[in-house]
């Protein structure tokens, strides 16, 4: 049995206002899973029943359009809880979750959930809160695309992808997107996305090395993104 008191994702989630008994409550009634690159966790319209909690890997959030391009809401890493909201709305889930790296992640069923949340306000509060912020961020999103300039959203996009997963040994950013799925965050078709990686790669404010991304100019891309 993993060690629930001990594991990251605790430590940075709701979880952290559980008590002794709590956890171990948890740890007896929690199941563990290894979702494979490309796999999915819960797909949206699915009934998910209680919470994922991301002990290892990167994830994506994402909304099938009305044209059946997946668009990517939100990326998600170790720490973070999945699939909050519809479990308190009783609702479905309204994107689906899917990994973009292994990922090794525990399912909590609801009924465990809703009794720590009647029986503990501490919880109970740091779960709302939780919610409130992944709301905030989707608003904050939403004005992005529309007072930011798709060159800007690109900027901070490559510099969210920098500071939240950060680099490999080689300095390329260690969460590779398609194009197709960089596109769909900042909201603009792929070919233009494409040539603003072009752009931005004469400008050296970045380099493309393959498929890859190296931030070369961090400095001038937090400039950009302002």
């Amino acid at each position: 049995m993993n060690k629930c008191d001990q594991c990251i994702v605790r430590q940075l989630s709701s979880l952290k206002a559980l008590n002794k008994d709590e956890v171990v409550k948890l740890a007896s009634s929690k199941t563990t899973y290894t979702i494979k690159k490309g796999e999915a966790i819960f797909e949206e319209g699915e009934v998910t029943n209680g919470v994922f909690c991301v002990k290892d890997g990167v994830g994506k959030l994402s909304k099938l359009s009305a044209n059946g391009k997946d668009q990517i809401v939100k990326l998600v890493k170790s720490g973070e809880l999945l699939g909050q909201r519809s479990m308190i709305s009783n609702e479905p889930a309204n994107l689906s979750a899917k990994a973009i790296a292994d990922m090794e992640v525990c399912f909590i069923p609801k009924s465990e959930i809703i009794h720590f949340f009647n029986n503990n306000n501490q919880f109970s509060m740091n779960l709302m809160q939780s919610v409130c912020e992944d709301l905030k961020e989707s608003e904050n999103d939403k004005i992005a695309l529309v007072q930011k300039t798709v060159k800007q959203r690109l900027a901070e996009t490559l510099l969210h992808l920098y500071d939240a997963f950060g680099e490999t040994a080689d300095k390329t950013l260690k969460v590779q997107l398609t194009r197709e799925e960089l596109a769909g965050i900042i909201g603009t078709a792929t070919e233009s996305c494409i040539r603003l990686l072009s752009d931005f790669n004469k400008l050296e404010l970045i380099e493309l090395v393959g498929k890859k991304i190296k931030l070369k100019d961090i400095k001038a891309l937090k400039k950009l993104a302002e």
